[in-house]
């Protein structure tokens, strides 16, 4: 597992996880917002398995054994408490890690992650992607035409002009190397799914998800709000699709600052 850290842990502030999305390695999503985060929370960004310096030669493929890495990593690290923050598939990660870790997850951050999908869902087309294996070549494009596809679903406001050298390079980094562990854990993700195997987080969550999110859609988010209970809050942000990062990470950056820092972590009954 490859993981960026701080240069120096300091003990007096929180500790704060960001987790990526597909598509993308760490620092593709992340490096706007450490500089804006870095002063109020010790930040750790790990690649997740298959992206970036991550890898492994076992065959797990879940989100659960994703979550168990990541926390393997602190656990090396001596981080023992920590607030998570996951974008998309990031979210299903940090999700796993909550329910999972309990007693190490102080509060969560959800950005468009659409947990609570069914496998059903796909075949009655509530998302733009009606299967899995539509899910894999929309997600790891092969083409510059289906990475423009992926930008028409991620973004409201899609860029209009993209080079077709600059979506072959994207292909080429992101989208090459890992090429089948990632579609296995595309499969993982959606195989068998259903909200009633889903554990019910406890942590205070803050779901955040674009008014147009084409992939995982709103609905999914009052789905998510209604399954966690009182404990999660929902936060509709405007005129922006999935890649809430891209489109708005100054807003976006602002609810996480927002929860994260007037929110108070939960007490030890």
């Amino acid at each position: 597992m490859h993981c960026w850290v701080p240069k120096t842990h300091v003990q007096s502030k929180p500790t704060l996880l960001l987790i990526h999305g597909f598509g993308a390695n760490a620092m593709w999503q992340f490096n706007y917002f450490i500089p804006l985060l870095k002063s109020k929370f010790n930040i750790y960004v790990p690649d997740l398995l298959f992206f970036g310096d991550s890898y492994t030669t076992r065959p797990e493929r879940t989100e659960e054994f994703q979550a168990q890495c990541v926390m393997a990593v602190m656990d090396a690290l001596n981080v023992a408490k920590m607030d998570v923050m996951g974008l998309s598939y990031g979210g299903f990660v940090a999700y796993s890690m909550a329910a999972q870790f309990k007693e190490r997850v102080g509060r969560v951050v959800l950005g468009c992650a659409g947990v609570s999908l069914e496998e059903k869902d796909m075949e009655e087309g509530l998302s733009q992607m009606s299967s899995v294996d539509e899910a894999v070549s929309i997600l790891l494009p092969q083409t510059p035409e289906k990475a423009r596809e992926l930008m028409r679903l991620t973004f409201h406001k899609p860029p209009q002009t993209l080079p077709t050298c600059v979506l072959n390079d994207y292909i080429e980094v992101m989208c090459t190397e890992y090429r089948q562990e990632k579609k296995e854990l595309i499969q993982a993700l959606g195989k068998d799914r259903k909200l009633s195997n889903l554990p019910k987080i406890t942590q205070p969550t803050l779901l955040v998800w674009g008014e147009y999110d084409q992939l995982f859609p709103l609905e999914l988010a009052h789905r998510l709000k209604s399954h966690i209970g009182e404990n999660a809050e929902l936060v509709i942000m405007k005129n922006v699709g999935h890649a809430l990062n891209v489109e708005k990470p100054k807003e976006l950056c602002k609810h996480m600052k927002s929860f994260l820092i007037h929110t108070l972590p939960p007490t030890k009954q």
